[in-house]
């Protein structure tokens, strides 16, 4: 992670001097986020997506709301990556398919249970071997972050699932500690296997690649991955439940 950079205030409120001063957040974003996307999407289109999320900022960024510029970009240029993605409709509908599988068996078997599904337990649902389902989870991965990265609510400022995981600055932080929605998600969290909270921690607080996560918990990189993607699907199945 770059630390060389910092974050310009939005003195004034220029349009055109806020995304000057803030271009090298989106070279930033762009490499903390190359893991969460297929191969085959560019690290251009990436950069020309993240550049438009820039712009869309300094466009909207209102000082008066207590928002850091840079936690208000992120959010933008996060989502208009994950926009472009969408448009290049690179998700099949297999993968989908899979997907909601994922998610249907899980809210099925825990309804069952009345507890959390173990692996074992999502694949015997599932009618598939052990082996065969973690294959399955790491196919649909990047499904999974895409789709957390959809809006939670119809705030301005396009609040979604992973950025109630951030560690924003701490006046921001002290206001999504005393939302509902965030006490909802803390909640879900704990419902998580301790290995799945771990991940989940070091990636999005720490702000750890899966390949650092791995050699945290002496894990393959592989396992980091399924545990990560399991891990949203069942946070996904969960606060839908839940909200």
């Amino acid at each position: 992670m770059d630390t060389t950079y910092s974050y310009k205030p939005a003195v004034g409120h220029d349009k055109k001097e806020l995304v000057k001063a803030n271009m090298p957040l989106v070279r930033i974003v762009v490499e903390r986020m190359r893991a969460q996307v297929p191969s085959f999407v560019t690290k251009d289109d990436m950069t020309s997506a993240a550049m438009m999320g820039l712009m869309d900022a300094a466009t909207r960024f209102d000082p008066s709301r207590g928002i850091m510029f840079k936690t208000f970009a992120e959010r933008r240029m996060r989502g208009a990556i994950y926009d472009e993605m969408r448009k290049m409709d690179w998700f099949s509908r297999s993968l989908r398919e899979k997907q909601g599988r994922i998610s249907k068996t899980i809210h099925t078997v825990e309804q069952r249970l009345g507890r959390e599904a173990s692996e074992e337990e999502i694949a015997a649902e599932l009618g598939m071997s052990l082996d065969d389902y973690r294959h399955m989870l790491n196919q649909v991965c990047h499904l999974g972050c895409v789709s957390l990265n959809e809006t939670l609510d119809s705030t301005e400022d396009g609040s979604n699932f992973l950025d109630m995981l951030a560690d924003d600055s701490p006046s921001v932080q002290q206001q999504i500690e005393h939302s509902e929605l965030a006490q909802t998600i803390a909640a879900q969290l704990e419902k998580l296997t301790e290995k799945e909270r771990l991940v989940i921690s070091l990636y999005y607080y720490e702000e750890l690649t899966q390949k650092e996560i791995a050699e945290v918990l002496g894990l393959t990189e592989g396992r980091i991955s399924q545990l990560h993607s399991q891990a949203l699907v069942k946070l996904k199945v969960k606060l839908s439940r839940a909200l």
